[in-house]
């Protein structure tokens, strides 16, 4: 009879996992004999906080949950971070780690990879289920599954002690159905069709709960003639649609429209500070006559609106549609003039605004419809202000939200797995890369399309601008960066260096190249 390790296993792939990304160790053994002969594709990691990255970007590209196995202990410690990020974005990944056996729990007996109680350090970050006995692991896969499905996503953890992985474990039943989305009630839908049929000017904020939306989004945009801002997680979804606002809620040009709308509509948004207020100057237009749809009840109580739809926000806009009366307006034009205010505003911000932002447009021009995951980054802070992208759920990163350094390596790597052949480019800083470079070699053993474009100013140049801004000494913000170079060739990695130029920039990415590569951008000092 099988273990239930290999059970495990088993029911992920009946689930519908594709692939796994992990690190084995003696606690999970019997995960690793369950993958034998399996059809789970298994990729290393060179860390265990890269197997959750890396589960991150898979989920944010396939839209699957993404799954890592991960070691008693440290591993799921070390995967924590990730699972910050997967939290703050709303990503659904699954996490299964071992735990020490059953009867050594707590008793601090220094047993290998012992924590006091490893589930109540997860516990206030997401959802965590031990399995006990070998008769529980259908029923907690459903849960995990049916959790990441059922109101807001994000990262789920099962830990399976030592001494129950190697237990007999008879056939699975098969996998209960997933929950079908929330639909609004019927009186919300009325009441919102009649508020937005009401309103002349209507505006739309946009956030990460309507990722894979973009054709009904469009649909509602253009019957409502109505501007669409949206925020990073939404980039790509109106990529040069008249009605397109790619600009962040935290310039005053994208405030000054949203605070003429006599209607706001607000999408699958938590309305946060990194979205919202990045440079914490408050004096946000007030919104509370919003009409806001979100999938999670606790959000929706966070900020006052006028109607809420607690509902899938996919539902609800389908629900919505059928009872509008489409218009002809301004809505164009107010498009328009915000985006222009929006890009004039950079350069009052910081006069290396704009020449970072033209870096990233070269990725889109040199290497159209690429994935472009980001890090903690100067170009992503600029792109993440102001950026159209060309491909709907193609622009994401970790700058945003949780925060966490490191992110985009990983991401990449799971990014290119849910893509299947496609270009991605790993966007990350010098200071970045040196959380995760080990992942670059994962890349190179799975022969992945990845660009790994360091932007080299050999400091963390974003909290050195913070510190000056401060009137503080500028302490610790100049790390000896790698020399590229040598690193991409221990890598084995092809490699290109360019100075922070567009056109060198473009004639870099435009080189063909079928697996990864690395393109080093020297910026001044």
């Amino acid at each position: 009879m099988k273990t239930v390790g290999e059970r495990l296993v088993q029911g992920l792939a009946a689930r519908g996992v594709e692939v796994v990304f992990g690190i084995p160790g003696v606690h999970t053994v019997e995960l690793y004999r369950g993958l034998s002969g399996s059809p789970l594709r298994h990729v290393t990691a060179r860390h265990e906080q890269g197997c959750a990255f890396m589960a991150d970007g898979y989920a944010r590209v396939s839209g699957k949950p993404g799954v890592a196995f991960v070691i008693t202990g440290p591993g799921l410690l070390n995967a924590l971070t990730a699972m910050g990020q997967s939290r703050a974005d709303s990503v659904p990944v699954l996490v299964i780690s071992g735990v020490n056996r059953r009867a050594s729990l707590g008793l601090g007996l220094g047993m290998l990879h012992e924590l006091p109680d490893q589930a109540a350090m997860v516990r206030p970050l997401c959802p965590t289920r031990q399995i006990t006995e070998a008769s529980e692991v259908a029923e907690v896969l459903d849960w995990a599954f049916a959790t990441m499905a059922t109101g807001r996503p994000g990262p789920v953890h099962i830990e399976v002690p030592t001494d129950v992985m190697p237990l007999p474990c008879a056939a699975l039943p098969a996998p209960k159905p997933q929950p079908t989305p929330l639909a609004p009630l019927a009186e919300k839908v009325a009441s919102a069709a009649a508020k937005l049929n009401a309103a002349a000017r209507v505006v739309i904020l946009a956030g990460g709960g309507a990722r894979g939306l973009d054709a009904p989004l469009r649909a509602l945009a253009e019957t409502l003639d109505a501007p669409v801002v949206q925020t990073t997680n939404a980039r790509g979804m109106l990529h040069g649609h008249p009605l397109c606002v790619p600009a962040s809620p935290s310039l005053e040009a994208t405030r000054a429209l949203i605070a003429d709308a006599d209607q706001v509509l607000a999408i699958g948004t938590e309305l946060g500070q990194t979205d919202y207020d990045m440079n914490m100057r408050g004096s946000f237009p007030d919104i509370s006559g919003m009409i806001r749809i979100d999938i999670c009840a606790d959000q929706l109580a966070r900020h006052p609106a006028a109607l809420t739809l607690h509902a899938d926000a996919g539902a609800a806009i389908a629900a919505i549609l059928p009872h509008l009366t489409p218009r002809i307006g301004t809505g164009p034009q107010r498009a328009e003039a915000a985006r222009i205010a929006a890009r004039a505003e950079l350069g009052g911000l910081d006069a290396l605004m704009p020449p970072r932002l033209d870096m990233v447009e070269t990725i889109r021009a040199a290497m159209p419809h690429a994935l472009i995951v980001g890090d903690s980054t100067q170009p992503i802070y600029a792109a993440n202000l102001y950026y159209d992208h060309d491909r709907a759920g193609g622009f994401f990163n970790a700058a945003t939200g949780f925060g966490a350094l490191g992110f985009g390596p990983g991401a990449a790597v799971g990014a290119a797995l849910a893509a299947k052949g496609e270009k991605v480019v790993c966007l990350i800083g010098d200071g970045g890369l040196q959380f995760s470079p080990g992942e670059l070699r994962t890349a190179v053993d799975e022969a992945l399309p990845i660009t790994f474009l360091v932007w080299n100013n050999a400091a963390y140049n974003e909290i050195a601008d913070a510190m000056r801004g401060a009137n503080t000494e500028v302490i610790g913000c100049s790390p000896s960066p790698l020399n590229m170079e040598p690193f991409a060739a221990a890598c084995d990695l092809p490699f290109a260096s360019v100075p922070m130029d567009p056109e060198a920039l473009h004639w870099a990415l435009s080189q063909p190249c079928d697996g990864p590569r690395m393109i080093e951008v020297r910026v001044p000092r």
